[in-house]
């Protein structure tokens, strides 16, 4: 008797320790390893107000999956996706030597989060996607399109900073392809 409880003990116990703790309702963390990259950046003068972006996502919660095994394990989030890529962006902004303020900017970047996520196979990719309008001070749209931006590194299996790494740097790279484009530098200078 009590070697079949033992038994039944150790199956259980080796059972516990078998399924992996899922990453579910994690915060969001800024953990980039990229360089912002402004290649021939026009620097506006303008000083530039960011509104919290709109999180337009279908599922507001999902922000990754592991797909190695037959079964996916999901990477959620309750924390508000638009205000972090929002907040982070100005941050970037800032560095990329642009003035961003509170209010009363020059012009105003609205935006709304399309994509924001990672799907790891053997590698970790993640794709952030998100749609800006440039408004001027008249309320006259100087800029509307995509700005997206994608990133991929290596890791160990199903890892919470794996994660915060590559959505780090896809909103680094997204950043960095908004800077390069002369079409959105000419809006940023309210033209």
């Amino acid at each position: 008797m009590r070697a079949r409880l033992f038994v039944i003990l150790l199956t259980a116990a080796l059972a516990v320790q078998a399924k992996p703790t899922l990453l579910e309702h994690v915060p969001l963390k800024w953990r980039p390893t990229s360089d912002l990259k402004l290649g021939t950046v026009e620097m506006a003068a303008t000083p530039i107000q960011l509104e919290t972006f709109e999180d337009a996502r279908a599922n507001k919660e999902a922000i990754g999956e592991n797909r190695e095994d037959d079964v996916p394990k999901p990477v959620t989030t309750t924390d508000d996706v638009g205000a972090f890529v929002s907040r982070h962006m100005r941050e970037l902004l800032d560095k990329g030597g642009l003035k961003t303020v509170d209010s009363g900017g020059t012009v105003t970047i609205k935006g709304e989060v399309k994509q924001f996520f990672v799907r790891e196979t053997s590698t970790y990719q993640s794709t952030l996607a998100v749609h800006l309008t440039v408004v001027g001070r008249d309320g006259q749209t100087l800029w509307s399109g995509m700005a997206a931006g994608d990133a991929t590194r290596f890791g160990r299996s199903y890892k919470l900073e794996n994660y915060y790494e590559v959505l780090s740097d896809a909103l680094v790279n997204t950043v960095s392809s908004m800077l390069q484009s002369a079409e959105f530098q000419k809006a940023l200078n309210g033209r």
